[in-house]
């Protein structure tokens, strides 16, 4: 069985010094592939990093909402140059945050466009963080006007309406550990209305842990988990899922399956 983390973070402090620990346990539990995902000069480094020694994490680099008033004229050159480098996957992850507004609002929107039309010339898929912001980050990914196939909502977290909307921009939807969640059965009903070619999984390490670890902290090997919790739902066996997502990772990203 393969499974691919489609969104992780071995960057964070949280890994310092233990990452070739975690990309071993992560391959024991099947996890063989990760996006490692940056959000900031330091951690878009460090996602470039782990690609650069590790044949199997590949990187995706931006700048999240929470750091876009830090984003200058020298950093939107810095990312342009980075994007181009070998194992670069995607522009990541980027998008709206209304829950900390650490950033001010509008130059996360600004911030958000900017990334969308660098990815567009590019012609690389973006990694999406929304909080609290899903009718602005809908709205601006459709003006976008992205090519099919190259949106991902990570960690998806809105109700069944929104699913079909993201949809219909061609996105695929990515469920972490909060799918497991005994609290979030309208997840779950979301879920079942993902077609399998549009699904993918992730963890979001350290954070989201799926159960049956919850409350400790997550690490990219636990990405079985969120795959089994989903089989479980929709009623399928684990390797459907694992197989499915992790083809729709290597398309999304395009990439070859190199074994």
């Amino acid at each position: 069985m393969k499974i691919f983390d489609s969104h992780t973070h071995l960057n964070d402090e949280a890994f310092l010094g233990q990452e070739a620990t975690y990309v071993q346990r992560a391959a024991q539990l099947g996890v063989v592939k990760m996006a490692m995902v940056g959000s900031n000069t330091k951690l878009n480094a460090g996602a470039l990093k782990l690609a650069a020694d590790f044949p199997q994490i590949y990187a995706i680099i931006g700048w999240h909402p929470e750091d876009a008033k830090d984003f200058d004229a020298v950093a939107e050159q810095e990312l342009r140059q980075q994007l181009q480098l070998p194992k670069v996957i995607a522009v990541g992850e980027i998008g709206l945050d209304y829950h900390w507004d650490t950033s001010p609002r509008d130059v996360q929107r600004t911030v958000f466009r900017k990334q969308l039309a660098l990815a567009k010339e590019l012609d690389l898929p973006v990694s999406i963080h929304t909080r609290e912001a899903l009718q602005d980050t809908y709205d601006i990914l459709k003006a976008a006007q992205l090519p099919a196939g190259r949106i991902i909502m990570h960690s998806f977290n809105a109700e069944v309406e929104w699913v079909k909307r993201f949809l219909d921009l061609g996105a695929y939807l990515s469920y972490s550990g909060v799918v497991t969640f005994k609290n979030a059965a309208y997840l779950r009903d979301s879920l079942k209305q993902t077609p399998l070619d549009k699904l993918l999984v992730e963890t979001d390490a350290p954070y989201l842990t799926p159960i049956p670890y919850r409350g400790k902290m997550n690490e990219p090997g636990y990405t079985r988990y969120v795959v089994e919790g989903i089989a479980k739902e929709l009623g399928l066996p684990t390797a459907t899922i694992a197989q499915q997502t992790y083809r729709n990772a290597l398309k999304v990203f395009d990439l070859e399956d190199s074994k």
